[in-house]
């Protein structure tokens, strides 16, 4: 899901990393406040894998692939502020080393796959964690955040396209794969969820009640 170079206008672009600024700079402002000394090596730990994780990507459409997000995963183990920050550290490395997406529409690719984790998924992981065994609550908001993602992808390509894109089967071909990849996301984010909360709780940011730093 990450924007190729010359797919945006520079106006969209532009509202892009406007976007991507002040979204990321609510995230360090918060981070600051609220990051625990133990989750620093996690967040790099996790960036690493996030990284990995992206790499087995099926083409989908001209311009993009399909692919693991990671986000919910990251907001649920590091909070919404390091893990919003965590995803936008493998953006930008994805995009600097790897080539997946532009420099330019990097503010977009970090809104879409950073910034809707962090803003989107973990309220709503918050809410669903009352009422549900937090693995649940983990999985059912990764399905959620793909598909919100999935479905501004969609919005950013066809109101902000720098030529003409048939909206129809643009949709058709990013949302359907993505429901797919929304399912998978969620089943892995789960698991993985579950797994730390029986070995290792305290590395869990999204727990009802925190182990103190």
């Amino acid at each position: 899901m990450h924007i190729p170079e010359g797919f945006l206008t520079g106006e969209a672009a532009a509202l892009g990393w406007a976007t991507a600024v002040v979204g990321v700079g609510v995230c360090l402002r918060g981070a600051s406040r609220t990051a625990r000394e133990r989750d620093l090596p996690v967040a790099g730990l996790a960036t690493a894998f996030f990284v990995v994780g992206e790499a087995p990507a099926i083409p989908i459409t001209i311009g993009t692939n399909a692919h693991l997000l990671g986000g919910a995963l990251a907001v649920a183990l590091l909070g919404p502020w390091l893990g919003g920050l965590t995803i936008t550290t493998v953006c930008i490395l994805s995009a600097l080393l790897f080539g997946s997406g532009g420099i330019t529409t990097l503010g977009a690719t970090i809104m879409l796959l950073a910034l809707v984790p962090a803003f989107v998924g973990y309220p709503l992981l918050v809410a669903l964690r009352k009422p549900l065994p937090l693995p649940v609550a983990a999985g059912i908001t990764a399905v959620v955040s793909v598909m919100v993602s999935a479905v501004l992808f969609v919005a950013v390509m066809t109101l902000g396209a720098d030529h003409q894109i048939d909206r129809g089967t643009l949709a058709a071909s990013i949302l359907g794969p993505y429901a797919v990849v929304a399912l998978i996301e969620g089943v892995i984010t789960a698991l993985l969820v579950r797994a730390l909360l029986s070995i290792r709780p305290d590395l869990v940011r999204a727990r009802r009640r925190p182990v103190p730093a």
